[in-house]
C-alpha cells in the first residue's frame, strides 16, 4: 500500500490506523483526512515521538499493509 491509496480511501484506512496507533481518537483522524503529515504530528504528540521515529512507523505500516 502506498500513501496515494491510503487518502484515496481514507474512510477505509481510518480503522487500519486506529486499530495500529490505539491511541489516536476519531477526531484525530478527522482532522488527518488523510494528510500523511497531519497523521505524522499527531503521532508525536499522543505518543511523544521523534519526527523521523514516526515517518518511520508510518512507512513500516504501510509496507506492512500491502
Amino acid at each position: 500500500m502506498n500513501w496515494n491509496q491510503v487518502e484515496g480511501n481514507w474512510e477505509q484506512a481510518k480503522g487500519k490506523i486506529q486499530a495500529q496507533w490505539g491511541k489516536l481518537t476519531g477526531d484525530d483522524l478527522d482532522v488527518i483526512a488523510g494528510n500523511r503529515k497531519e497523521l505524522a504530528g499527531k503521532l508525536q504528540e499522543r505518543y511523544g515521538k521523534a519526527q523521523e521515529d514516526a515517518e518511520r512507523e508510518i512507512d513500516s505500516w504501510l509496507s506492512s499493509n500491502n
